[in-house]
């Protein structure tokens, strides 16, 4: 088995194959049969975990998973603590209601620059959790509240980082790591299969 943190770029599908020849996958993970736990929009950025265990990706994307997905996320203007008790207590949009389990703002991180980089101002950042992956959901929330998402980035999946993965990079998960996984999980883990490379993280191919 092999479970993967991948740091999706900016303008990168997730997914290893496109119709209309935008980049994908397939240009930084050279490694078989893995594909994606949940997705990341197109102009999101931040963590993925792959797998090439079906029953794994499953757990992850279910509903039921309560693995808490920790989101950096610049918006247009200054929400005041009123909008962001909006979000904790949940905005409905489309007939759905959205809510995250935790918001606070937080100063501005040091990222990796964004290429477009964003140009409305002002802007400010919050912290959002959530323990759900719902299309968009980010990004709907904070349009509810009248603040837009001009940037989005995923620094967390549980307890694992986007720490030491630069754009484009990728790492396995330690046994360790993998075993702590299956625990947050509640499930028993699929059998392990020795790996013969290193755990990384792995350059980009334009680092090659």
């Amino acid at each position: 088995m092999a479970v993967l943190l991948f740091n999706k770029p900016y303008g990168v599908l997730s997914q290893f194959t496109d119709p209309e020849g935008r980049p994908t996958l397939k240009a930084y993970i050279p490694v078989a049969r893995v594909y994606p736990a949940g997705r990341l929009d197109l102009r999101s950025e931040g963590l993925l975990m792959l797998s090439d265990d079906p029953k794994l990706r499953g757990l992850l994307t279910s509903q039921g998973s309560k693995l808490p997905r920790e989101y950096w996320v610049q918006v247009e203007g200054e929400p005041d603590e009123q909008d962001l008790q909006r979000l904790r207590e949940g905005v409905w949009v489309d007939g759905r209601r959205l809510k995250a389990l935790r918001v606070d703002r937080m100063p501005a991180p040091e990222l990796w620059p964004r290429t477009p980089p964003v140009r409305v101002r002002p802007t400010s950042w919050l912290r959002m959790v959530l323990t759900e992956g719902r299309k968009h959901q980010v990004r709907r929330m904070t349009a509810a509240i009248g603040h837009p998402t001009q940037r989005l980035v995923r620094w967390a999946i549980g307890p694992f980082t986007l720490h030491g993965l630069a754009p484009g990079q990728w790492r396995y998960l330690t046994p360790s790591e993998e075993a702590k996984l299956w625990r947050l999980l509640g499930r028993k883990p699929t059998r392990r299969r020795p790996r013969r490379t290193d755990p990384g993280p792995h350059p980009t191919s334009a680092e090659k």
